[in-house]
């Protein structure tokens, strides 16, 4: 059956409350709160794999450059924007500039500026998940009608899903989309771009652009963003995690019902908490294979881009919100913050 319009909800979105029981019955989770300074080396180690890898194909063949950015880049480009990811919910540094320049050195392989960008959208993600208004994760209706639940239609939509992404910044209105730390990251990833092509060549920037692409679009990682949010089974579940082998080199970035229940948590502690609370994510539907949620996505009618769950009340959440209500409790519950290094 072709849908027409997304799924509405009444209720508020799941994960605040669902935070709220497992930290009365789980309190011990409090000391996953934190931050991992180690990240940065990971980021460090992608960056440079990139940019070696890049060096070495700058005068390979065509068909080399496709398959090492298919096969490589891809799951290194992925990587690193989960480490953006990370970058953006503050859990690197305690310093939250630290933070910014450590997003936009992991984004300088990806060619595209959108580090900064990122921070300011994917934040009201969390604070305001299924507001059509503020969350950029929900595709635009003409997008959806565009797209249809054709295999032709679904299959450009992850081919181009970064330029889809840019036409819904227009709808989100209540969000600022310039300062100067956007310009800082357009700066850079200016000056990186040109070195790249100055020293390597068409190949080497071709390379990377074609890493980028694959690491969010038509490829098998590009599930994870059918993964996170689409109502794949036949309940309104709006949030679904992964728990399949490509969690080992993309920092368990999966485990997406745990991140936003607690997203003041690192990827590294992700596994703890449902191994901690296994009755609150045992019971919810998840997914054990991109690559089979890729061609699912592809291939099944009735999926579309309106497989969304969307909600009209923002509840009580300001708009200055920063998506740390898992910190906010604890700070409620002790009087001070829990811990906030590795």
């Amino acid at each position: 059956m072709k849908k027409t319009d997304f799924v509405y909800s009444s209720e508020s979105e799941p994960h605040r409350i669902r935070t709220k029981k497992i930290l009365k019955q789980f309190p011990q989770l409090r000391n996953l709160i934190g931050k991992n300074p180690k990240t940065i080396w990971a980021i460090i180690g992608l960056v440079a794999f990139q940019v070696v890898l890049a060096w070495f194909l700058r005068d390979q063949s065509w068909w080399l450059v496709f398959g090492a950015a298919y096969l490589l880049g891809a799951f290194a480009d992925h990587a690193l924007f989960v480490m953006i990811h990370e970058c953006t919910h503050q859990l690197l540094f305690k310093n939250r500039n630290a933070n910014r320049w450590a997003s936009m050195f992991a984004n300088l392989p990806q060619i595209l500026p959108s580090a900064i960008s990122f921070e300011k959208y994917h934040i009201k993600h969390h604070s305001f998940q299924g507001i059509h208004e503020l969350d950029a994760d929900l595709p635009n209706r003409w997008e959806a009608k565009l797209i249809s639940n054709s295999f032709l239609g679904k299959a450009l939509w992850l081919l181009f899903f970064p330029v889809f992404q840019l036409f819904r910044l227009s709808r989100l209105r209540e969000i600022h989309p310039f300062d100067g730390w956007i310009l800082t990251n357009w700066v850079l990833q200016i000056a990186f771009t040109v070195v790249i092509y100055q020293f390597m060549g068409w190949h080497a920037l071709a390379f990377l652009l074609l890493s980028f692409s694959f690491s969010v679009g038509l490829h098998p990682l590009g599930a994870r963003w059918i993964q996170e949010h689409y109502l794949t089974h036949s309940v309104e579940q709006e949030t679904y995690s992964y728990y399949g082998n490509f969690n080992a080199v993309a920092f368990n970035v999966g485990f997406h019902n745990e991140h936003h229940d607690f997203p003041s948590i690192p990827w590294n502690r992700l596994p703890e908490i449902k191994k901690t609370a296994p009755e609150y994510y045992d019971t919810l539907y998840y997914h054990t294979s991109w690559t089979k949620l890729f061609f699912q996505f592809l291939f099944d009618r009735e999926i579309s881009l309106f497989n969304r769950i969307l909600r009209k009340e923002r509840g009580k959440v300001a708009i200055t919100d920063v998506s740390k209500p898992d910190a906010e409790m604890s700070f409620a519950k002790d009087g001070q913050m829990a811990p906030q290094n590795a």
